[in-house]
């Protein structure tokens, strides 16, 4: 595909198919609400067939899964309701007409009438419904369509059970005049979602894993189920695209590694094929003509589909478009400034199913993204990728070592690694990327923030050189996450770089230099330099005081970090004096529960263990660790840490149960968390051994064994 050509909206020749039959493809789509056009065919029911029985598609012998969802339907229209109208609601190829056709099949016996009815094209409706009077010898050759349906209607309400299937419906508005009422059953199978007036709505999804793994399994000869897995994963769990890819790797005798690579590179294409005979179009011809159509008739729903095809497969917020209003192409604009009008815009998208809003956002399938994003000529993927950067940069949650904003962290995350924040030239996508390393750390994901800071900083480093403002914070993010996870001689080499190029750029007394030499400090302490450390710190301190004031938090910073240098260096009652203060002024300026208020109570309950005061040490230890738990969850590493020195005060007490208990529960959850290898977790295994011993139920070789 060329990928050069913008065109008019609708006039793309580079990525669709040409000719007549794209465009008898797409007008049959217009008046379509799925993806999937029987013809009537022969009955080959499970259970004796309803005594009339007209259009009902035939079996589909490869049907599998949707046990619970059949069940569902079947439960719901037996309930007794008033209402026994079902309308079942989802995107294109997850299924509903296919689990109309099985739920039809199975219950035939129930049922004395059954009639299926093709509703993508309202006006065909009256010959369905004549055909369906002929049969009941109700309804005369040539009588006006009105009389005719009445009189249709009239005879099954005469009848206590029949089922009227109405496939692929587009507007309830179409099919309303053509329900019966009385006390049959109505089942509608449809794209769109605004069903709540004529029906109740049950929304398909797609196929849980265990049901894709099972179906794959069953259509593709010699499939391992873990290859199975890779490929349901791959696709979604959507069944036509399982469909195409079962079909595609067994026609072909493709691998699985071939086809998740193909499918990778060259999503749009690979869609195209294996198209079962029970699907007349593919997946990613059936998504291309649904955008088509939502770009004729709304531009502006149209961009949206566009932007939401960049980010990830996960909910998006909707305020995040508004609150970006500003940014957005003109049509987007408008309908975003205006509360109404947005609301009508959303619904308009999901009528066209190319997306879904839920009480968490926009979802878009990740098939959907692909042959989307597919689908965009060159100078469209560039336009639309540019505005979801500006959406989810304009999306920043804040300061992310409050616990308050991770829940907003956590939505933001997956679209912003989705982006590659790395590669863009957005400077405020690249400001949120380097905060979001930061959110890792402090939520304890040491990892995941090293695997984002490394590839933020080597390719910040390559563009903009090592002076650049922000390969420097790149760094300094990942020295930050080097020493969550225990690499400090690592991070000190890092810090020591950073700090001296800060120093050389702007001076000792920027912000962001006292940073720099903040954690080189930490890094100096965790390697055992203490003695460095302290001086680093206390020189910190006093420019730091100086230049932004006692009570200032990035002071407060430097002053916890020299009650930590002393602590090491033996010099209890001078940290103690020092933590005290700290704490205090931590907890006017931050707040009880503030993590940094939190960091400061935990090291002066340790400053009063080693001076003695047991008791002291224990209750604020104890009261920490409610803290943490409560503002940073049971298995923080600075939960966890509070854990392990309650433990020791325990301990010390001579409370050894409950010492062996604690420490028993940190350390599951320091192995389950940082590795069996970790500092932290050894610490953990001695505290443990030490109260086994104090329990006399230590044994040989227990500090050996892993499982202990």
């Amino acid at each position: 595909m060329s990928g050069d050509e913008s065109g008019t909206p609708g006039s793309r020749q580079d990525v669709a198919p040409a000719g007549d039959a794209y465009v008898a493809a797409r007008d049959a789509f217009v008046a379509s609400g799925d993806i999937h056009y029987h013809q009537a065919a022969p009955l080959t029911p499970a259970a004796p067939a309803a005594r009339i029985w007209g259009g009902v598609p035939a079996r589909n012998a490869a049907f599998t899964g949707r046990e619970g969802l059949l069940r569902q339907i079947h439960d719901a229209l037996g309930s007794g309701d008033r209402v026994a109208v079902r309308a079942l609601r989802g995107m294109g190829g997850v299924g509903k007409t296919q689990i109309a056709i099985e739920y039809v099949h199975r219950h035939a016996a129930e049922y004395q009438i059954v009639w299926w009815l093709n509703a993508e094209n309202a006006t065909l409706l009256g010959e369905q419904f004549a055909a369906l009077g002929a049969a009941l010898n109700c309804a005369q050759a040539g009588m006006p369509l009105p009389l005719m349906r009445q009189t249709v209607h009239n005879e099954l309400r005469q009848h206590g059970s029949w089922l009227l299937v109405f496939d692929n419906a587009v507007d309830p508005e179409d099919i309303t005049d053509w329900l019966p009422g009385g006390s049959g059953h109505v089942l509608i199978t449809s794209r769109t979602r605004t069903w709540r007036q004529v029906a109740v709505p049950l929304d398909v999804s797609v196929l849980s894993r265990a049901e894709s793994v099972t179906l794959l399994g069953e259509w593709v000869g010699g499939l391992q189920e873990t290859e199975a897995r890779l490929v349901a994963e791959a696709v979604g769990d959507l069944p036509l695209a399982l469909a195409q890819a079962a079909g595609f790797m067994a026609d072909s005798g493709m691998p699985v590694a071939e086809y998740l690579s193909l499918l990778n590179e060259r999503t749009p294409e690979v869609l195209d094929e294996g198209r079962p005979t029970s699907y007349p179009l593919s997946l990613a011809a059936v998504t291309k003509i649904a955008y088509d159509l939502l770009r004729d008739q709304d531009p502006a729903a149209a961009d949206l589909a566009a932007i939401c095809a960049f980010l990830a497969p996960e909910p998006i917020p909707a305020d995040w478009f508004t609150a970006a209003a500003s940014e957005l192409s003109a049509p987007l604009r408008e309908s975003a400034a205006d509360r109404l009008a947005w609301r009508q815009l959303l619904a308009r998208l999901t009528q066209s199913a190319l997306a879904r809003v839920d009480p968490d956002g926009l979802v878009m399938h990740r098939l959907t993204q692909a042959i989307l994003r597919g689908h965009l000529s060159r100078a469209e993927d560039a336009t639309f990728r540019g505005l979801a950067e500006t959406v989810v940069a304009a999306s920043g949650p804040g300061d992310p070592s409050l616990p308050s904003r991770w829940p907003a962290w956590a939505r933001v995350l997956p679209h912003l690694l989705v982006l590659d924040p790395a590669g863009s030239d957005n400077s405020q996508l690249r400001k949120i990327a380097g905060d979001a390393v930061w959110y890792l750390s402090r939520r304890g994901d040491a990892l995941a923030a090293h695997d984002l800071a490394g590839r933020l900083y080597e390719l910040w480093r390559d563009l903009f050189g090592p002076d650049d403002g922000y390969t420097l914070r790149a760094a300094n993010c990942l020295s930050e996450a080097l020493r969550g996870m225990g690499r400090y001689a690592e991070a000190r080499d890092l810090d020591e770089d950073v700090l001296s190029r800060r120093r050389r750029l702007y001076g000792d007394d920027d912000p962001n230099t006292f940073w720099d030499a903040n954690n080189l400090a930490i890094d100096l302490r965790m390697v055992g330099e203490y003695g460095a450390a302290r001086e680093l710190d206390e020189g910190t301190l006093a420019r730091r005081r100086r230049v932004l004031g006692e009570d200032h938090p990035d002071t407060l910073a430097s002053s916890g970090n020299l009650v930590a240098d002393l602590y090491e260096l033996g010099e209890s009652e001078a940290a103690r004096e020092l933590g005290e203060d700290t704490l205090a002024r931590r907890r006017r300026v931050l707040g009880d529960d503030h993590p940094d208020t939190l960091n400061s109570a935990n090291n002066l309950a340790t400053d009063l263990y080693e001076l003695g005061e047991y008791e002291a040490a224990r209750e604020l230890h104890a009261d920490t660790l409610a803290r943490r738990r409560r503002v940073l969850g049971e298995d923080h590493p600075d939960t966890l840490s509070s854990a392990n020195s309650l433990g020791v005060d325990l301990h010390r007490l001579g409370e050894y149960e409950a010492a062996r208990e604690l420490h028993a529960d940190t350390l599951a959850r320091r192995r389950r968390v940082l590795g069996g290898d970790d500092p932290a977790t050894q610490r953990t295994v001695r505290n443990l051994h030490a109260d086994l011993q104090a329990l006399g139920e230590a044994q040989p070789g227990d500090m050996d064994d892993e499982e202990f």
